[in-house]
Formats: structure tokens, C-alpha cells, sequence
């Protein structure tokens, strides 16, 4: 199979040695998607699916000529990043986005562990806010995310799309609201759009599975649907499709199931 050049996507994001998130979970995914994936590492990382033991970040100068690279040969049509670690490193990201606005790019805004440990200092959160997520062309926050960024965590589906509406108000930009984390059977996304317009999305919860790289998976997922083509309402709802699909044929390594990339 030869891959198109305008299938090309670009994820800016941290490696997990695991391969369970970041840069290897959105390659993999880019690749189920039939998507040639580029990439700009932001950091490394030391950790399997029982932990993370170190973090080491690269500078915010080499995360720009990894992007700069990529983008001098390669037509980009579509974006996503993940972990970017730094107020340094989020700068130089918005920076390109500010000059390349055809690109669209799903912003992820790790900020929050699934153990509840806070992955950007406070300078970073600042940076996050007031310089990257205005240039997105969609925002992926899970509800701790979106704790931080509004200061209060919603616990219902009504409260997730106060929160959306608020946050599409302040950054003038699409949000899709991921409500994993809320109690119950189902999962509720919202997906609050800058018109007014809300498109809510529901699925029965899959049990028994690490989702761990589940919101990488969902966005890179999203970004190659919009570099084949697609517009943000049907890639959203065919990224959802994809991550329930990996979840529901999930495969077993050690003592655990894991998503399953295979198309």
C-alpha cells in the first residue's frame, strides 16, 4: 500500500517507553487510519503499564526544528499534540500555529494523570491557556482537565455542557468535553461548538481494560480524520468509534487488556 502525501499528520507529544500513550499510541493509530504519522518528541519518558519512573525533557529549541523539519518537507494536513511539558516548549508549539493556520490541530491538554498528579506547573497551565488553546481547531479535555481549567470538575452530563459552553465562550474555540471519568454506566462526550451548537455522544462503558493512552488514542484518531479529509463533527464521532472498537477487541499482555490499534 502506498501512502498519499495529503494523508500526512503530525502529533507534537511525549514518548511512553511503554508504547501504551503519547507518541506511540497516536502512531499507531495514525497508522490503523491508513495516515503517514510525523512526529516532534517533547520529552522521554521511562515507564511500563505500572508506572512512570522518569521524565527527561528535550529543549524547547529542538522540539521547534522537529517540527520545522517535518514541516519543510511534508504536507501536514492535520495536527494533534499531547504532552508538552513546558511553558518553553508550548510557546514555540502556538508559535507555529500562529503562522500555519491551515493546519487544523487537535489540542489534548495533558495537564493531569489518571493518578491525579499534576503534569504542568503552573507557568505552563498559563502558557496552555492563553497561547496554544485559542489556535486550536478543537480541544480534547478529559473532566480533570477541565477542572483545572475552569476550577471546578463537572459531575453531570448537564454540568459537562455548562463547562463547554463556558470554555468555547473564553477561547472562542470547539471542545469536545470526554466525560470517562464521570460515575455510571454509559459515557457521555460533548462536543460544544462556537455556534451554540452541542452534539452529544453516548456509549456503553467497556470494563476490564487499561485505558491508559485512551484520550491519545481518541485525539491522534480525530487528527487523522481530519487529514483524510473529513469535517470536525464526522471525525470526532468516527474517533469514538475507533477507540470503543479498540476497547471492545482489547488483547491481553501480562496481567492486563490493553486497546487494540489493529483495524
Amino acid at each position: 500500500m502506498i501512502l498519499a502525501e495529503q494523508s500526512v499528520a503530525l502529533t507534537i507529544a511525549g514518548s511512553d517507553s511503554g508504547a501504551g500513550a503519547g507518541i506511540q499510541a497516536d502512531l499507531l493509530t495514525f497508522a490503523a487510519h491508513e495516515v503517514f504519522g510525523t512526529t516532534a518528541i517533547t520529552c522521554l519518558t521511562a515507564q511500563n503499564p505500572d508506572g512512570v519512573t522518569a521524565i527527561e525533557a528535550l529543549p524547547a529549541s529542538f522540539v521547534a526544528e522537529q517540527i520545522q523539519q517535518v514541516h519543510r518537507y511534508f504536507k501536514v494536513r492535520a495536527l494533534k499534540t499531547g504532552m508538552l511539558f513546558s511553558a518553553e516548549i508550548i510557546s514555540v508549539v502556538a508559535d507555529f500555529l500562529r503562522r500555519q493556520r491551515q493546519i487544523p490541530a487537535v489540542v489534548d491538554p495533558v495537564m493531569v494523570a489518571t493518578s491525579g498528579a499534576v503534569l504542568l506547573p503552573p507557568e505552563a497551565r498559563t502558557a496552555l491557556k492563553e497561547k496554544l488553546l485559542p489556535c486550536a481547531a478543537l480541544v480534547t479535555p478529559n473532566l480533570d482537565e477541565v477542572g483545572v481549567l475552569l476550577g471546578e470538575k463537572p459531575a453531570t452530563p448537564a454540568a459537562m455542557a455548562a463547562a463547554g459552553r463556558q470554555l468555547v465562550q473564553t477561547y472562542g474555540v470547539p471542545f469536545l468535553v470526554k466525560g470517562g471519568h464521570l460515575a455510571g454506566g454509559d459515557l457521555t462526550d460533548l462536543l460544544v461548538k462556537p455556534n451554540g451548537q452541542v452534539s452529544t455522544y453516548t456509549a456503553q462503558r467497556v470494563t476490564g481494560v487499561d485505558t491508559h493512552g485512551s484520550g491519545c488514542t481518541l485525539s491522534a484518531a480525530i487528527t487523522a480524520n481530519l487529514a483524510r479529509g473529513l469535517g470536525l463533527d464526522y471525525a470526532v464521532e468516527a474517533a469514538r468509534v475507533y477507540l470503543l472498537r479498540g476497547l471492545q477487541r482489547s488483547f491481553v499482555l501480562g496481567d492486563r487488556r490493553f486497546i487494540n490499534h489493529r483495524p
